[in-house]
């Protein structure tokens, strides 16, 4: 999953990336509105957490000018206001959602994980399961069976990426949009490498295989016989 911060604090934005990295987002960072707006627009993101005082373009009218240009991703408001008329305000702009500074980063989590699933209407928010392979995004949990498998966060955010889109053939440029960041290198053989590392978690000792490659066009989750 990728998410845009937009947040001029340079303490607050590097608190916000390692927490994120370490739970499996692909992060990019923007340090003014304008910054903001241009970033939204130049890669699909699966939430935009926006600070409201911002250089160049404050938050409520980045918020509303993206709104106005059909951005419809997911939004949360990270603001030190919070006076209800300053909520309300944020909502009205087109947020989605609101947080006060200060606040922990297991509540911002929370919420990130709670609009993704939202927007995508799972009918299962907080799992996801293929065959005998089961996902507990709460947990974060992952098992083949019986067998409990542990994978590297980014390990994790590729599988949960695979099975939203399970049965679908997905390019590496798909991969690389929603599990890497803005900065990534598509010339590197970085993606192959994952795929391989957690195909050998996931289907090593298994006569079924998930994980399959197609030729010239990327990666399918699928059942042997689907």
């Amino acid at each position: 999953m990728r998410v845009l911060l937009v947040e001029d604090d340079e303490k607050i934005a590097r608190f916000i990336e390692t927490g994120l990295k370490a739970s499996g987002f692909a992060v990019d960072m923007a340090g003014t509105g304008t910054q903001g707006f241009d970033m939204a627009f130049e890669a699909p993101y699966d939430t935009l957490i926006i600070d409201i005082m911002l250089p160049e373009l404050d938050g409520f009218s980045l918020i509303r000018k993206l709104r106005a240009n059909e951005n419809n991703a997911p939004i949360i408001v990270l603001s030190a206001r919070g006076r209800v008329d300053d909520r309300i305000k944020g909502l009205e702009a087109g947020a989605d959602d609101y947080l006060t500074k200060p606040f922990s980063f297991s509540e911002l989590l929370a919420r990130v994980q709670a609009l993704i699933r939202r927007a995508g209407n799972l009918t299962d928010p907080i799992s996801l399961s293929h065959g005998d392979l089961s996902v507990d995004l709460v947990k974060r949990q992952v098992k083949r069976g019986e067998e409990t498998i542990d994978l590297q966060p980014l390990e994790f955010s590729l599988l949960e990426y695979l099975l939203r889109n399970k049965e679908r053939v997905v390019s590496k440029t798909m991969i690389m949009e929603h599990v890497w960041n803005y900065n990534f290198d598509p010339m590197t053989n970085v993606v192959e490498a994952r795929i391989c590392r957690l195909r050998d978690k996931i289907d090593k000792d298994h006569e079924n295989k998930l994980i399959h490659t197609v030729r010239g066009a990327g990666y399918v989750l699928k059942t042997d016989d689907a």
